[in-house]
C-alpha cells in the first residue's frame, strides 16, 4: 500500500528546547491552556522526567529523540485511541526509508522492533479536545532493560540527528493523519498489519489486572484491538497491555 497523499494536511511548527522534563506533560499543559494548536511540536534534547506506558520512566540521554506532537479532535473524527496506529505507522515510514533492511516490525499496539528488539515507543494522552503523542526513538542509544531487548538507528549502522528525524516524522504524521481524517480506520489498519508480526506469531499478553494470556496473533479488530488465537482454539481480544514475541 503506498502511503496516502497531503490533502488538507495541517502546516507542522516545530519548536526544540535543550531540557525539560516532558514534552508530553509540557504539551498537555499547553493544550490545557489553549495554547497548542494542531500541528505544533515540541522537541527536547534531553528530557529530566521522561515516562512511556503505563507510567514508566523513559531514559533520556542526548541524541535520541523526545518529541510530542498535539492533534485536536473534531466532532467527525475517529477514537482517540485509534492514533495510536497513525502514530506507528508515520514512524514506521520514515524508519523503513532510513535503515531499508528485513528485521523491521510493528509490535501491537505501537512499538517498532528490529530484529525483535524494541526501538521506539509512543505514548499517547488526552486533554479534553487535544491528544497529544509522544515519540521516543533510539536515534543514538539505547538503554539495557530487564524485560525487553533493545536497539538503536546507530547500533545498525544509520547515523541521524533528532532535528532531521523530527522532520521527516512531521511530514509522514501529516500525511496518515489527513487519511486518518477521511474517516475510515480500514487504511491504517491494513498498513499496521502489513507492517506487524504475521498471523500465527506467538505472543504474550500482561493484562492491567495482573493476568497474562499466551496464544498466536489472528488480526486486529475494526477498532484496533489485539485478537488472539489461544491454544484452546478460542479467539480472545485484547483491548490494553504489554505484549511480547514469544
Amino acid at each position: 500500500m503506498e502511503p496516502p497523499g497531503r490533502a488538507n494536511a495541517v502546516l507542522s511548527v516545530i519548536r526544540t528546547v535543550a531540557a525539560t522534563g516532558s514534552t508530553n506533560a509540557d504539551l498537555l499543559a499547553l493544550a490545557r491552556a489553549g495554547a497548542a494548536d494542531e500541528g505544533l511540536w515540541l522537541r527536547a534534547e534531553q528530557q529530566t522526567a521522561g515516562r512511556g506506558r503505563q507510567g514508566r520512566t523513559w531514559v533520556s540521554p542526548p541524541g535520541n529523540l523526545y518529541a510530542s506532537t498535539v492533534v485536536r479532535l473534531r466532532d467527525v473524527d475517529l477514537a482517540a485511541a485509534t492514533l495510536g496506529f497513525v502514530a506507528a505507522v508515520a514512524l514506521e515510514d520514515v524508519v523503513s526509508m532510513l535503515i531499508r533492511r528485513d528485521g523491521l516490525m510493528l509490535k501491537w499496539p505501537n512499538d517498532l522492533l528490529i530484529d525483535g528488539a524494541k526501538l521506539s515507543g509512543i505514548l499517547l494522552e488526552r486533554a479534553e479536545d487535544a491528544v497529544v503523542i509522544g515519540f521516543g526513538v533510539n536515534l543514538a542509544h539505547h538503554p539495557a532493560l530487564p524485560d525487553r531487548l533493545t536497539t538503536s538507528l546507530a547500533a545498525q549502522g544509520c547515523a541521524v540527528a533528532p532535528a532531521a528525524f523530527v522532520a521527516q516524522l512531521a511530514e509522514r504524521l501529516t500525511t496518515w493523519l489527513a487519511r486518518w481524517r477521511e474517516g475510515s480506520f480500514d487504511s491504517i489498519r491494513g498498513r499496521w498489519l502489513e507492517r506487524a508480526h504475521p498471523p500465527g506469531t506467538p505472543l504474550r499478553a500482561s493484562l492491567p489486572d495482573g493476568s497474562t494470556v499466551n496464544g498466536s496473533f489472528e488480526d486486529l479488530d475494526a477498532h484496533g484491538a489485539l485478537i488472539l488465537r489461544l491454544a484452546s482454539g478460542e479467539r480472545r481480544v485484547i483491548h490494553a497491555g504489554d505484549v511480547f514475541l514469544v
